[in-house]
């Protein structure tokens, strides 16, 4: 029987910021059976899309995406903020809904060839997602998806079209106000 993920999510007004309505996937952590139907529906997506690697984004998407890599016995590579990975680099600049970011993945982290699943927790701008996905294609590897808990839609959310021509799974959809 699959659990209802959206009663296991709160909303946070005016976090980070005045006028966001922060969706705080924490509270699925709490809950074993919350977070089991998340990792275990990652796991039927990563294995549809014939994913041998797992990139999870800084810092929920470690969370989520390790594992699933774990579980399925593939690789997991963490993509960071800057000066958090101890070896060589590679690195986008992108915007967020609230401001601007780096993101970094080991230049050993995917493979020429690699199929690749980013797994994150939220979908809003798609700022995060899109650089990650530039990264892995940097890299050598093909983007077999992307995956995220919970997808935003409303006002000025079009994560899904910067994401255009990726596979987005996601699993809840809720607005963002």
């Amino acid at each position: 029987m699959a659990v209802d993920l959206e009663k296991y999510i709160a909303s946070v007004r005016d976090f980070p910021k005045e006028g966001i309505l922060f969706r705080d996937v924490t509270p699925v952590l709490q809950h074993p059976e919350a977070f089991r139907e998340c990792i275990d529906r990652f796991c039927e997506y990563a294995k549809k899309v014939n994913a041998n690697v797992i990139v999870g984004p800084e810092s929920r998407g470690f969370i989520f995406g390790a594992p699933v890599a774990l579980e399925l016995g593939i690789s997991f590579a963490p993509a960071r903020k800057p000066g958090k990975l101890p070896r060589e680099t590679r690195s986008v600049s992108y915007d967020l809904e609230y401001g601007s970011a780096e993101i970094h993945l080991h230049t050993d982290a995917v493979k020429p060839g690699d199929r690749v699943l980013i797994i994150d927790d939220l979908l809003a701008t798609g700022g995060t997602a899109r650089a990650t996905a530039q990264l892995v294609e940097e890299l050598g590897g093909t983007v077999a998806g992307v995956a995220f808990v919970i997808e935003l839609y409303g006002n000025g959310m079009n994560g899904r079209g910067v994401l255009d021509g990726y596979d987005v799974f996601t699993l809840l959809k809720m607005s963002d106000q």
